[in-house]
């Protein structure tokens, strides 16, 4: 599904302006709009398997190896001797998206099966084996989430707050978020904490938010551990901390969030909240530079130019200055370092930001 955009100028406005850090040039990124909604997982097609040697393919029934059979042949005639084995979600990660749909409808009309009434809704949502129709979709979600399901109950909130499958409703979609949060869904406690935060389904409660993103972040959320250590930066809806504030800068760059992974860079370098180590900062921001991040682009432009924690490389720093400004972020002081080089070191460095640009 394709993200919605929840979040308005109010609460864009909740993030408080960064003072700046003691290191002049790496002072933390001016405020964004607030975080994204998270969306529920779109599948990811299991790839086609390569086509490998017969010792292979008989690898999981070596003691048979002439009666074994092909893996598309075992799918679409699933073993039943395992009454547990949820031969739905195999098929579904298999990417044999007909075969799941038809086993889920099976059991969700004669078991009255939660788990596949929820997967129907995400093959008619995502038009995998069947054609696509969020009507269906929002009725199997429905019906999975009115027995109980969470993760029924977090898509129909996502569909309500899209309009897919039927108009629009932010009440309703609320509901669903709060039922689904309140049986431990990350995701849905994440949203609903956007809601509180937004101000215009429920009144604004920041400190009801901070309490919703905490259940997220602990449970592994990189989106909620990014955003309420957010809140611990400004003391928005939490006391202010510096420390809890890069734990859980520190959790999410883990993670993989490349906001996180710049601001804990920053803090890294500037000693924030944590012991300074420019190094490890410098490698973050490098890593976040390489995967298009704006303002990784930029810090790391500045310590290349200057110096700071790593030698000196004009070339590369002012290259990484150049494929900034291609996405707005400009800076002054970088200019100038351009225009004090020789025609052919700038020729140099504006060839190395196109190579890198036309790369992309």
């Amino acid at each position: 599904m394709k993200t919605l955009h929840l979040i308005s100028t109010v609460a864009a406005a909740l993030l408080l302006a960064h003072s700046a850090a003691a290191q002049i040039s790496l002072a933390p990124p001016p405020a964004n709009p607030f975080p994204k909604p998270i969306e529920p997982e779109k599948p990811r097609p299991k790839p086609k398997p390569k086509s490998k040697p017969a010792a292979e393919t008989k690898k999981p029934d070596a003691a048979k190896p002439a009666t074994d059979k092909p893996a598309a042949d075992k799918a679409s005639t699933p073993p039943a001797e395992d009454p547990n084995a949820d031969l739905v979600y195999a098929a579904y990660q298999r990417g044999q998206y007909k075969t799941a749909f038809d086993l889920a409808n099976k059991r969700a009309q004669e078991e009255n099966d939660t788990k596949a009434m929820t997967m129907l809704g995400e093959l008619y949502a995502n038009a995998l084996g069947i054609k696509r129709d969020f009507t269906k979709a929002v009725e199997w979600y429905k019906r999975a989430a009115d027995l109980g399901d969470r993760e029924a109950m977090f898509a129909l909130a996502m569909m309500r707050m899209a309009g897919r499958g039927g108009p629009v409703d932010r009440e309703d979609a609320a509901k669903w978020l709060a039922s689904s949060a309140k049986l431990g869904n990350p995701k849905a406690a994440y949203n609903l904490a956007l809601l509180y935060i937004d101000g215009h389904t429920f009144p604004q409660d920041l400190k009801r938010a901070a309490e919703l993103l905490r259940l997220a972040a602990d449970a592994g959320n990189p989106e909620a551990q990014y955003a309420l250590a957010t809140f611990y930066k400004e003391g928005t809806g939490v006391p202010k901390s510096d420390d809890q504030a890069v734990r859980l800068l520190q959790a999410a760059s883990l993670a993989g969030n490349v906001d996180a992974e710049v601001e804990y860079a920053i803090a890294l370098f500037n000693g924030t909240g944590t012991s300074k180590n420019e190094a490890a900062a410098i490698a973050l921001l490098r890593k976040a530079a390489q995967q298009n991040n704006p303002i990784a682009q930029n810090r790391l432009a500045r310590v290349l130019v200057t110096g700071q924690g790593t030698p000196i490389d004009r070339t590369e720093g002012l290259k990484w200055h150049l494929v900034a400004k291609t996405a707005g972020k400009g800076d002054l002081m970088l200019d100038e370092a351009l225009a004090q080089l020789t025609p052919d070191e700038r020729t140099k460095v504006q060839e190395a930001a196109r190579k890198w640009l036309g790369g992309k």
